[in-house]
């Protein structure tokens, strides 16, 4: 692992970290939003509540089936997937703060007895083998330094048969590695790989990839407007956070949506055989 690479333990501690944020900032939906086109109109929390959607339309959940959200953050996804179809949902991330926040979601919302979070780490799931029948990873691969040790742990627990949806962050095939390794650095993030790369590494963990989806300029393309989210909330941010926070949210998101031509966003479904 590289000396700038993140450890779990630095992961762990930056979601501890931003937490009380995401819940403020965009309702604990923990990943970009999608939006059709600039006329859109659709505000920030329900457009990020659409990759959720997606994720679980991707997969086609059914009502009963018990859901790995890998990644999990603070419950929103997981919560809104139990809702909308009708699942069970165990939330795995590597913070304690997220857990605690997420507990606290799910009883809120009534739906505790479909929906648990635990602290683990998708390279080690503490879960069976074959015992869930969908996995959604919302953009939580970001901080897999070897993506293959969490695809085969998915695979693993997943029954015959299982899907496993992926939505992510992905470098255009232009992007050079020296370019990626750069977007990489400066956000501190594990992996950048385009679709083909992505499907590659399914395949070699033993999953058929059924559809995928190359979304880009309707999620990364348009994460400048999270620009105008932080005014709106700023003088609650501000009141919470700190005026210097804002600030330095405000300069993290020009600087991590500047790069427009170069990264994209996808939607993958992959399934794993039947026997």
């Amino acid at each position: 692992m590289d000396s700038t690479t993140p450890t779990t333990g630095d992961i762990s501690r930056m979601y501890d970290e931003t937490a009380a944020l995401s819940q403020v900032f965009i309702d604990g939906q923990e990943h970009l939003s999608y939006w059709y086109d600039d006329r859109d109109g659709t505000p920030v929390v329900e457009a990020a509540r659409r990759i959720t959607r997606k994720a679980g339309a991707a997969v086609d959940l059914r009502p009963g089936e018990h859901v790995l959200d890998a990644g999990c953050g603070v419950g929103a996804p997981a919560v809104q997937l139990a809702e909308e179809y009708g699942v069970r949902v165990t939330g795995v991330t590597v913070s304690a703060v997220q857990v605690r926040e997420a507990r606290s979601r799910a009883g809120r919302a009534g739906v505790s007895a479909r929906v648990e979070f635990i602290r683990g780490d998708y390279h080690r799931l503490a879960l069976a083998d074959e015992s869930v029948d969908a996995v959604v990873a919302i953009e939580a691969l970001v901080h897999a330094v070897d993506v293959a040790v969490p695809l085969t742990e998915f695979h693993r627990v997943l029954r015959p048969g299982g899907r496993l949806a992926i939505t992510d962050c992905t470098r255009e095939q232009h992007v050079s590695a020296a370019q990626a390794a750069t977007f990489m650095a400066d956000f501190k993030i594990a992996q950048l790989h385009s679709v083909p790369e992505w499907i590659s590494l399914l395949g070699a963990a033993g999953f058929e990839v059924e559809e995928y989806t190359q979304c880009g300029p309707r999620v990364y393309g348009m994460g400048l407007r999270y620009l105008n989210r932080v005014e709106e909330l700023r003088d609650e941010l501000t009141a919470s956070f700190g005026a210097e926070m804002v600030d330095t949210l405000t300069a993290s998101y020009r600087s991590y949506f500047s790069r427009q031509a170069d990264i994209g966003y996808a939607i993958i479904a992959a399934r794993k055989p039947y026997r």
